[in-house]
């Protein structure tokens, strides 16, 4: 199944709140305007508040500057706290924020820092904000994954949260997005089973042009960039548009990865079937189990996120 969508087609989100990390730059700055145009009140949940201030400034719309490190458990429960302090009600959290590195760093918690920013953060960010959303309001979490998990070999070991075993750039990139189709998955199906009114949207951008891409460095990893950008890579806007369909579409899906496919000349939205190791339910118990271990959110065991 496939559809032809734009951002003409985003319904008015008047009366609506959308959190999205990372939202200074790249796809995340794309929606985030987006959904303002259309009424949303918009909450920038980024690292460089100073940034943010300097791009809400250039947008019109209801947008608010708040400040999280996705990278550091203790600043993500800071802004959750924050949250609850100020009682603030979302209905669509997109866990836009993405990273990538050229060599292994540790966090403050002493966890790699590419898998701790794209999954831990948000597993815990999630965790700590569920209780927030307003049932009555359509609410939805969009992780945002990669199609990549599919054309590599996986990348699963999730285990070795320190990348002491091994580091290479792009692996441990793949696997935080494989991380992040995983938690989506296993996010919806344990919604469900609470009967929860909040739904759990997969989506990815294909490649599309963004200051991610900024980061290559070596004659051979640029090289195999550009060739990559000029073979199938979309401009930034059209990279965007999967996420704000899973955020504000009625025709989206979960259990589907909501994307474009291979050819760059097909701008439709996609609904694929998850393949392996995306589908693998044991694993995704695996990791939940490890994310809750490694960032002491414990949630949708009850009603609300428990912290360790």
């Amino acid at each position: 199944m496939a559809l032809t969508w734009s951002f003409d087609d985003i319904p008015d989100q008047t009366g609506r709140t959308t959190l999205i990390t990372g939202a200074t730059s790249g796809l995340g700055l794309v929606v985030a305007g987006q959904l303002a145009r259309r009424g949303a009140s918009v909450i920038m949940a980024v690292r460089d508040t100073d940034k943010g201030e300097r791009v809400r400034a250039e947008m019109q719309g209801d947008i608010e500057v708040r400040q999280v490190d996705l990278a550091d458990l203790d600043s993500v429960r800071r802004f959750a706290d924050r949250m609850h302090a100020d009682g603030r009600r979302i209905d669509v959290l997109l866990n836009n924020a993405g990273t990538g590195a050229q060599a292994r760093a540790l966090t403050p918690q002493g966890y790699e820092r590419v898998f701790a920013t794209n999954h831990l953060g948000p597993f815990a960010l999630t965790g700590l904000l569920l209780e927030l959303f307003r049932p009555d309001h359509d609410p939805r979490v969009v992780a945002v994954g990669s199609n990549l998990y599919r054309r590599t070999r996986p990348h699963t070991d999730f285990e070795d949260l320190a990348a002491e075993r091994s580091f290479s750039p792009g692996a441990v990139y793949v696997k935080s997005k494989t991380a992040n189709l995983l938690f989506g998955a296993e996010l919806d199906r344990r919604l469900r089973r609470a009967g929860s009114p909040v739904r759990s949207f997969l989506a990815h951008p294909g490649m599309a042009s963004t200051p991610m891409h900024d980061s290559a460095r070596g004659f051979t990893q640029k090289a195999l960039l550009a060739v990559g950008k000029a073979l199938l890579s979309r401009p930034m806007e059209q990279g965007a548009l999967p996420l704000a369909f899973a955020a504000t579409s009625p025709a989206a899906r979960t259990g589907h990865l909501l994307g474009f496919s291979a050819r760059r000349k097909d701008t439709r939205i996609h609904f694929d079937t998850l393949v392996p190791p995306a589908d693998d339910l044991a694993l995704a118990e695996r990791l939940w189990q490890l994310s809750e271990d490694a960032t002491g959110v414990r949630y949708l065991d009850g009603d609300r996120a428990k912290r360790a």
